[in-house]
Formats: C-alpha cells, sequence, structure tokens
C-alpha cells in the first residue's frame, strides 16, 4: 500500500505573477475588460509590463500553485506539478514555491516557450484583471505524470484553466485514472465562467462520469455550468452529479452541496478588502486540506473561508501571514487537521 505522503497534489499552470495597482482609466486606456482573465501573447505581455506602474510585485502564481502554496502555509504536504521554461523566471517560479514548502520537481522546457507570466491589475475597488501569456506552462504532457506522487497524495486536484491544451488535458484524465487506482480522491475547479463556456459539456462529462470526486466552482461558474439564473436550480442539478462540491459565493460565503444536503457558511469580515486575487484559490487550500484530513464538509468549508479572508487584505493571491496561525486566531482549532503553530 502507498503511504500517503501529501496531503493535496495540484496540477495546474506554472505561472510568474507580477502584480501592481492601477486606477480605472489605466484599464480603459489599454482596452482592457476589468475582472476576467485575458489570454494575451508573448509581445502584448511585453508591452503591458513596460506599461505598469514601477510598484509592482513578482511571485510564483498560477491558480493550483496558489492553493497548493496555501495548504503548504496551514501545515499541510502539498506537492504542484506544472511546466515552465529552463529560463530566469522559470527558476524564479520553482525557488519561490519550493521556499513556500511545496514540493515541486516538473521536468523543465529545453526549449521552445517562455516561462507564463501573468500581469495583475488591481483597481482600487480590489478587483483584478489577468492579463496572461501562458507559454511554457501549455506545454504540460503525461510525461509530467508521476504515478508514484499522484498516488502518494490524498486528494489529486487541477484548475480547469488547463484545460485548453488536449496533451495537459490527457495528463490530468491520466492522472486521474491513477489516483482512482490507488484508492485516492480527484478534485476539479471550473476557475472561470470562460472555461466553462468553452468546455462545458466537457466539465459536465468529468464530473458525471465520476472522473471528479469533488468540484469548487463559484456561484458565476456554477450558473454557466447549468445554463441557468437560479442558484436553486443550478445547486438542485449539481447535487444529482457529484457527491460533494463547494461553491464560493463572495461576500455572501460559500456553501458546501452534498447529495442530501446544502451547507452554508458566512465569509469571514475583514476591515478591508484590497485584493481579491487568490480568494478562490486560498479557499480551495482551506477546503480540500480540511477534506484530506477527514474533516466534516462544514469543518473544511470554515477553514476554506477562514484561509480565504486573509488573503484579500493584501495585494497578492498568497498569504502574507501563516494560515495556520491565522486560521487559529480565528478560532479554528479541529482536529485531526495537522495545523502547524
Amino acid at each position: 500500500m502507498t503511504v500517503t505522503r501529501y496531503d493535496v497534489l495540484t496540477i495546474g499552470n506554472a505561472i510568474v505573477d507580477i502584480i501592481a495597482p492601477v486606477l480605472p482609466g489605466f484599464l480603459d486606456q489599454e482596452v482592457i475588460q476589468k475582472g476576467v482573465m485575458h489570454l494575451i501573447d508573448e509581445a502584448r505581455a511585453e508591452s503591458l509590463y513596460r506599461k505598469m506602474p514601477i510598484q509592482k510585485r513578482q511571485i510564483s502564481g498560477g491558480s493550483a500553485a496558489n492553493t497548493a502554496a496555501g495548504i503548504a502555509s496551514l501545515g499541510g504536504n502539498a506537492c504542484f506539478i506544472g511546466k515552465v521554461n529552463d529560463d530566469a523566471l522559470g527558476d524564479f517560479f520553482a525557488d519561490d514555491l519550493t521556499a513556500a514548502g511545496v514540493y515541486y520537481n516538473t521536468k523543465r522546457l529545453a526549449n521552445g516557450e517562455a516561462t507564463a507570466r501573468s500581469m495583475i491589475l488591481v483597481t482600487p475597488d480590489g478587483e483584478r484583471t489577468m492579463n496572461t501569456y501562458l507559454g511554457a506552462c501549455h506545454q504540460l504532457t503525461e510525461a509530467d505524470i508521476d504515478e508514484q506522487d499522484i498516488a502518494a497524495a490524498s486528494i489529486t486536484f487541477m484548475e480547469g484553466f488547463l484545460w485548453d491544451p488536449p496533451k495537459a488535458k490527457q495528463a490530468f484524465l491520466t492522472a486521474a485514472r491513477a489516483a482512482h487506482k490507488h484508492g485516492k480522491t480527484v478534485a476539479f475547479t471550473l476557475s472561470d465562467p470562460f472555461c466553462v463556456s468553452r468546455y462545458r459539456r466537457e466539465f459536465l462529462e468529468l464530473i458525471r462520469s465520476g472522473t471528479v470526486d469533488i468540484l469548487i466552482a463559484n456561484i458565476h461558474e456554477l450558473l454557466s455550468l447549468y445554463q441557468t439564473g437560479d442558484l436553486r436550480e443550478a445547486v438542485r442539478l449539481l447535487k444529482n452529479d457529484v457527491s460533494l462540491a463547494a461553491v464560493t459565493m463572495g461576500e455572501d460565503g460559500a456553501m458546501a452541496v452534498c447529495r442530501n444536503e446544502e451547507i452554508s457558511m458566512s465569509a469571514y469580515p475583514v476591515d478591508k478588502v484590497v485584493d481579491v486575487t487568490g480568494a478562490g484559490d486560498l479557499f480551495a487550500s482551506g477546503f480540500l486540506l480540511g477534506i484530506s484530513n477527514g474533516l466534516t464538509p462544514a469543518k473544511a468549508l470554515r477553514l476554506g473561508c477562514s484561509s480565504a479572508s486573509e488573503v484579500i487584505t493584501h495585494i497578492g493571491a498568497r498569504p502574507e501571514a501563516n494560515l495556520a496561525t491565522y486560521v487559529r486566531q480565528q478560532g479554528f482549532f479541529e482536529t485531526p487537521l495537522r495545523l502547524a503553530l
């Protein structure tokens, strides 16, 4: 029997985030729609980088990598699989993620596209607008999936953002089969309404076929998945498709949806919302870590909401505080969760 070394193994886009505050006029000037993720080419990436304010922060990112970093900050064991180039940004990504406490050993791309980067523009209301050059991260293949690592993880988790490239899609399906082969759990996040609009039928097939055991989505993604404007109807349909799901609802908190029940949790209050970048990623950190450690969906939901509340109080998609300490300060002492003091 394979020993479980990781609470959660995440698979996703390996991206260096470059984050900067901007005034709303900057988005208008650059003809950028606020609040969504825009895919751009390398030339546009270089152009935007030059125009961004001098005050900016660089950090290893990508949704699934952020979730892995959050799990490590909570005291959990996390592994990340994602592709970077053998270039300076690739070095930065690997060093930064390792420093966050995440195991990362994916073979780098020796030639071809550069390491991915995302220019994240944060307006005064805390909304983030992402402009992403995907580069090397779309070169992930089945060869990058180590069955022993998958077998050693309680949960294998993938982001919908990586569903575009066919080889990466096949890599996730390979990982899912390996997880189920070893009796482990597979989780998936819809990532963005635009991902859902492109791959709605495929995403539904993933959950209805049992390839995915746990689904994570925000309210907009869920409504898009079921093509309805009625949350109650979407939740009703969701119950028929997957045994466990978590739905985030911004300032209204989140809910866990099981076959026979719905559990709601209010958002944790914060003094000021500075930047909502990474809120969903860090919610997934707490929720999945809780589930992987045997917590009830209600307690895992609480841990997810608590974790998300830290990241929205500052710029950036990674926790600035030690999340294990932070959630304890908010009164979370549940066991058997292995939270570091």
